[in-house]
């Protein structure tokens, strides 16, 4: 499986300026892959095009053995009529229900399935809503700060347990995070302006994976090399 974009050109309607120009990057290998920059750069704008939400742009983005991609936010709401509890039982199929019990032990979530989805904070929100996701058949699914509001020790558990159960499948990780992209992902597309060429430059991330050690100077060299490619 892979994904490829090759020269997208793509702007705002009515803007002045394109977003993207000539933008090409390849995903050849499963896991952590991110999306690295500042805001306005276009991270969620590239998102929705790979999954098919924006069709205005000029290139191509082709994928192999990747039938199913999905796209998650930060901010999207679940159904408030019934527990979350009853709503993730009622969406999950029958053959992942170890998965979803899994994912909410690992989500440190069992307390809130009682809860309903108003009643929880924004990082609970935001982790049910991830559950959600993951309980469906995807082979690339994107997390655009699908972990915004959850403490930090919350979030390295949450996407060490998220790589030691999906080893096979893609995930593209948006964040503002120079520390987490460099210790979790296993490249890191540094997003750069439009005027700059090229507008991505391809950064090899530490991967961090369960069980395993970082050296802090790689994790810090690869901060320097992050940062020097913005």
């Amino acid at each position: 499986m892979f994904l490829e974009c090759q020269n997208i050109n793509f702007r705002y309607p009515n803007g002045s300026m394109d977003v993207f120009h000539d933008l090409s990057f390849q995903m050849k290998t499963p896991g952590f892959h991110a999306l690295f920059g500042p805001s306005g750069v276009g991270k969620t704008s590239l998102a929705r095009i790979i999954v098919g939400d924006f069709n205005d742009y000029s290139g191509v983005v082709r994928s192999e053995g990747m039938q199913n991609l999905l796209y998650s936010y930060n901010l999207e709401r679940l159904p408030d009529w019934s527990s979350v509890g009853k709503h993730l039982e009622k969406i999950t199929p029958p053959s992942l229900r170890d998965r979803k019990n899994e994912l909410i032990a690992s989500f440190d979530m069992a307390e809130t399935m009682r809860l309903r989805f108003s009643q929880l904070s924004l990082g609970q929100q935001n982790r049910v809503n991830l559950i959600r996701y993951l309980l469906q058949d995807f082979h690339l699914l994107i997390m655009d700060e699908s972990l915004a509001n959850v403490d930090e020790r919350t979030r390295e558990k949450i996407i060490l347990g998220i790589k030691d159960m999906f080893p096979d499948t893609y995930f593209l990780y948006i964040s503002h995070n120079v520390i987490e992209v460099s210790k979790f992902c296993r490249e890191i597309l540094v997003f750069r302006n439009s005027l700059k060429a090229p507008q991505v430059i391809t950064v090899n991330g530490q991967d961090h994976k369960l069980g395993q050690t970082v050296s802090k100077d790689k994790l810090e060299q690869t901060m320097l090399e992050i940062m020097h490619a913005s």
